[in-house]
């Protein structure tokens, strides 16, 4: 690698938007491959690397795991079966934060209700929503 196309870990943290302290976690946890060393002991990276952050950091804001995105990286390299892999994992993503959005729906119909039908005054052995809260669930 040339001087040229050689980052520093600062370098490539400002330009991927993230902490350099993320970027030493993830090559801790493998999402990053271990940069080269300079004779200084400083890490050299690629500019390759500020792309992959940026994927890792997109996939995140999904709702991706970790495992996840290590999945998605090893099925981005796949040249034949990859995207049908990557499609599949997103679906399922998909399905998640739509079941997840349904349960907050509910839970916010759920208070609604109770706010709708406390009072705001009086005994608190008298509120709807204290007393729902005791209640065993159903």
């Amino acid at each position: 690698m040339t001087t040229q196309t050689a980052l520093t870990i600062g370098r490539v943290a400002q330009s991927a938007g993230v902490a350099i302290d993320t970027i030493r976690f993830y090559e801790r946890e493998g999402l990053l491959p271990e940069p080269r060393r300079r004779p200084s002991g400083y890490r050299e990276y690629d500019v390759g690397t500020v792309s992959r952050l940026r994927f890792i950091r997109r996939a995140k804001d999904l709702g991706f795991t970790l495992e996840e995105i290590r999945e998605l990286l090893a099925l981005s390299a796949d040249r034949h079966g990859g995207v049908e892999g990557v499609r599949e994992r997103a679906a399922t993503r998909l399905r998640a934060i739509e079941d997840r959005i349904a349960e907050l729906q509910r839970v916010r119909d759920g208070l609604a209700e109770l706010v709708e039908a406390c009072p705001g005054h009086g005994a608190p052995e008298d509120c709807p929503i204290l007393k729902a809260l005791a209640e065993p669930r159903a």
